[in-house]
């Protein structure tokens, strides 16, 4: 918990908010709260949403909304694993993909219905522009970025080595808003992995390295004033 919140602290103060996207159980809304920060956690699971209503739906610091975000708003198809719903996604091409590398040997996912979409915008709209957004949505963060049209002051997106290719449009979309630097997490090390921070260039060479396992990918807008 404590290497955590020192992870979290350069990027949300008491004050701030920030968007969880793909809040599961909501252990980054904890440590958000515990930070002094304001949360929109964002979830399109009913089982983990009632999870999370237990446990924050009384703090009025917190918002919980139940949905998916994606390039577009309306409704979209979820695959969910009964035995890891963890990797629940909105993507059946990610999960074929996935499927068949060492990381995921053993998962199935069904077709679960439909769920409500929005956009990094209309969440923006509705609740201001965050100081950090976390994107963990299982193969759709290209996707999620893709629903943005300004640069946010910072943010953090999932990779997976095993779905590489996504990885590099992810970071292009960011390039595309504006000028950003990068770090990136493997795991749940809960750690930057490198002592400083690179432009896009370097960021994909390092990750273009790694031929196994996930993490996270940090991204500070070059503009705004580091911390760390």
């Amino acid at each position: 918990a404590g290497r955590l919140k020192r992870l979290y602290e350069p990027f949300l103060a008491p004050g701030t908010m920030g968007f969880d996207i793909g809040a599961h159980v909501g252990n980054r809304v904890r440590c958000w709260r515990a930070l002094g920060a304001r949360v929109i956690a964002v979830e399109p699971q009913p089982d983990l949403l009632r999870v999370l209503d237990l446990l924050y739906g009384r703090d009025p610091a917190v918002t919980l909304v139940a949905e998916a975000v994606g390039a577009t708003t309306g409704q979209a198809p979820i695959w969910v694993s009964d035995r890891h719903p963890t990797v629940t996604t909105l993507s059946a091409t990610w999960a074929d993909q996935v499927g068949q590398g060492p990381d995921f040997r053993g998962v199935r996912w069904r077709r679960a219905g439909e769920v409500r979409m929005t956009t990094l915008d209309n969440l923006i709209e509705r609740f201001g522009e965050p100081d950090f957004a976390k994107i963990d949505v299982e193969g759709l963060e290209a996707e999620v970025l893709a629903g943005l049209s300004h640069p946010l002051r910072a943010l953090s997106f999932e990779y997976l080595a095993a779905a590489g290719d996504r990885t590099p449009a992810c970071v292009d979309r960011l390039e595309a808003l504006g000028d950003y630097r990068y770090n990136w997490s493997p795991g749940e090390s809960h750690r930057l992995a490198s002592a400083r921070w690179l432009d896009a260039a370097d960021m994909l060479t390092a990750l273009a390295g790694l031929s196994q396992g996930s993490g996270d990918v940090y991204a500070w807008r070059a503009d705004v004033a580091r911390a760390t």
